[in-house]
């Protein structure tokens, strides 16, 4: 599997900004998202466990703004 940019949260620091990116899956569309991985307890808890290969991060909505762009080009084509 590769990834292709798409985009990054223009109001973060250079290093590290939550970044989107989309896969070249043939089976289904999938992105990967680099954020905040959410350390938070009482977040953690609301979500509920999770299996052992999953997390959770958090990104800002400016970077689903970029993937809602990504599924309209999508949907035109």
């Amino acid at each position: 599997m590769h990834v292709r940019f798409l985009g990054k949260d223009p109001a973060s620091e250079p290093d590290g900004s939550p970044t989107l990116f989309a896969t070249d899956r043939t089976d289904r569309a999938t992105y990967v998202v680099q954020g905040w991985k959410v350390t938070d307890a009482q977040v953690r808890q609301e979500v509920g466990e999770l299996p052992e290969h999953e997390d959770i991060v958090e990104v800002p909505e400016e970077v689903l703004v970029m993937w809602a762009r990504r599924y309209q080009e999508a949907v035109i084509r």
